[in-house]
């Protein structure tokens, strides 16, 4: 096995995250921001820090290396959802240009981590440029999957396109559909979560048709997410090696037909965490390095 930055399948070996005592850092914090960043309600703050120590116990069962990203004055509660700030790539970490105007400051915050950290850093998205962490999929170590919609615009794709130029054979562009609107967290990662290299948990009802038939042509098997399961984010599903994966408590059918293909699922509560910030374990996860 060879470590890898360019997959979303393999067992993770290092990964960044980023605790709710640094990204609400408090109830008071979490009451000021919370209805101006859309979430559906406002996290309990001690519900929450439980609740993510649940997540971290899972994660660290299997992954031997976790960095917590610190708090940053830059940041705010969305903060908590480390995948948006970055891409991964096998050459260094390219710090995104948020579309969601509040999560400006996060991709600074992040880069101050990575020099801290000795992490390398291969550019940066610049404006006019938008591109967020959750649209951004590896099918393979040399395919790049790119979701163009409110959070992720053309030019922000064209200058990931011109950095990855080398490193992928083929960055496939797949059009979002406008869904609730821009203000709402809609991400490719919103129908697509890949759990092995031919098996991925999707929603097909907001799949475009074309991108679809890409991944059953490529030989990839789609678990089908039921239309009442979506909204309780059965589809967002974090890998943490192939078949091993963590995802929301409290969605049987998913997790049933996730097992009838041998996968391993493993379950947190996330009612303060993810379900009211729309950011399921993928969204709070950034994985660093895995082997395949």
């Amino acid at each position: 096995m060879k470590p890898v930055s360019q997959s979303e399948i393999g067992k993770i070996e290092s990964i960044t995250v980023k605790r709710p005592e640094d990204a609400f850092v408090s109830q008071e914090q979490i009451d000021a921001q919370w209805e101006e960043l859309n979430y559906f309600g406002p996290p309990d703050f001690a519900e929450a820090v439980a609740e993510y120590e649940w997540l971290i116990d899972l994660i660290s069962s299997l992954v031997p290396e976790i960095r917590f990203l610190p708090a940053n004055d830059k940041t705010g509660l969305d903060s908590i959802y480390a995948r948006d700030a970055a891409v991964v790539t096998n050459e260094g970490v390219i710090l995104c240009n948020m579309g969601k105007g509040a999560r400006r400051g996060e991709p600074d915050a992040y880069r101050e981590f990575l020099v801290d950290e000795g992490i390398p850093i291969l550019g940066s998205i610049k404006e006019p440029g938008k591109l967020e962490g959750g649209d951004i999929v590896w099918l393979d170590e040399r395919t790049l999957v790119v979701g163009r919609g409110y959070r992720t615009n053309d030019d922000g794709i064209a200058q990931l396109r011109e950095m990855t130029s080398h490193l992928v054979d083929e960055l496939i562009v797949v059009p979002l559909p406008h869904w609730k609107g821009p203000n709402d967290v809609f991400h490719l990662m919103s129908f697509l979560s890949p759990i092995d290299r031919d098996l991925a948990v999707v929603y097909s009802p907001l799949m475009p048709v074309p991108f679809r038939e890409q991944l059953i042509y490529r030989g990839i098997q789609l678990i089908e997410v039921p239309e009442d399961e979506y909204g309780q984010m059965a589809c967002n599903v974090l890998a943490l090696a192939p078949r091993k994966v963590i995802t929301l408590d409290g969605n049987p059918i998913t997790h049933g037909l996730m097992e009838d293909q041998g996968v391993e699922v493993l379950t947190y509560k996330g009612d303060e965490i993810s379900r009211k910030g729309a950011g399921g374990p993928t969204c709070l996860t950034r994985p660093l390095q895995r082997l395949v």
